[in-house]
């Protein structure tokens, strides 16, 4: 008995329309389903039924990770062009229904959540760049990326969305600042390299002070134990030649002599060491009495202190 092709027809639509309830969701990503446009619920990754014609898919939201490239300009407190390119990460903050609605209905599409997005970042990287100078700007990157966490954090929750991370890749200024900072560098390297040398050489000339005046004061040492050392053995010599004249003329003495032979003895040995040790031609002596007399006087008179010592 065969079917009539208008029940056939109808088993197949209704078939159809069974089987258009299912619904895939990718993984990594969530279904918003709406009820004659009110939000109903959230399908997970998987297959899914909704109720066809009644339930429909208003959005997928992927919760997977994004980025966002940004350039734009900002002018520093001292009037310079301040150009920055930036990387933005960010992902959908949780999967909960709250967060899901705010994400899903809180722009009209995509588009104007970003244009808002990198609005914000914008503006809040200007104002902060325009409270500094652009000597400071490159140093205060790190600065700059916790600003823009800390305005962003609050702003992006309400959004549904939250930031993992912002990297200012580069930080560039007009041509003619670059020139400057680079003549400025320069000119600071040159300073210190002199400031350098300065010290260098002013190191350099207090050792060598130094070392001269130790070496003076060690020369100075050495010749005063030096003329102690000649003071020394000159007295020793001059003792040592009073006490052998003083026993010299105990002896005569003693053997019934007159010590004045020992003194003319000295004398003449004297005068015989002047005319063999002498360079001259010439030797001049008083030898007259009183000139004799009075040699023979400062003679007696080395003989007494040798026998006092």
């Amino acid at each position: 008995m065969e079917l009539p092709i208008g029940l056939i027809i109808l088993g197949v639509i209704i078939l159809l329309f069974i089987f258009s309830g299912f619904v895939t969701v990718n993984q990594g990503s969530v279904a918003v389903i709406t009820v004659f446009g009110k939000y109903r619920r959230i399908m997970a990754p998987g297959l899914n039924f909704k109720i066809p014609l009644i339930e429909m898919v208003y959005k997928r939201i992927s919760i997977q990770n994004r980025s966002a490239e940004l350039e734009f300009q900002a002018v520093s407190q001292d009037q310079a062009n301040v150009y920055f390119k930036a990387m933005l990460l960010y992902a959908v903050f949780n999967q909960a229904d709250e967060t899901i609605k705010n994400v899903a209905f809180k722009f009209v599409d995509e588009r104007s959540f970003m244009q808002a997005l990198i609005r914000t970042i914008e503006g809040t990287i200007r104002s902060f760049v325009a409270t500094k100078k652009q000597a400071e700007i490159l140093g205060l990157r790190t600065e700059i990326i916790l600003e823009v966490k800390k305005h962003l954090d609050d702003t992006l929750a309400e959004w549904g969305y939250h930031m993992i991370d912002i990297q200012l890749n580069d930080i560039t200024f007009d041509e003619e600042i670059i020139k400057s900072m680079s003549r400025v560098v320069a000119s600071n390297n040159l300073k210190a390299a002199a400031e350098n040398e300065g010290q260098a050489l002013l190191i350099t000339r207090t050792k060598a002070a130094e070392a001269e005046g130790n070496a003076i004061k060690i020369s100075a040492l050495a010749e005063k134990e030096a003329a102690m050392q000649r003071g020394q053995g000159i007295a020793l010599f001059r003792e040592e030649v009073a006490k052998g004249m003083a026993n010299a003329a105990k002896e005569m003495t003693d053997a019934d002599l007159d010590a004045s032979y020992l003194l003319f003895s000295m004398w003449t040995e004297a005068i015989k060491h002047f005319s063999e040790q002498s360079k001259g031609n010439v030797i001049f002596l008083d030898g007259s009495v009183d000139g004799m007399q009075k040699t023979v006087q400062q003679l007696m008179a080395t003989i007494k202190l040798g026998e006092k010592a």
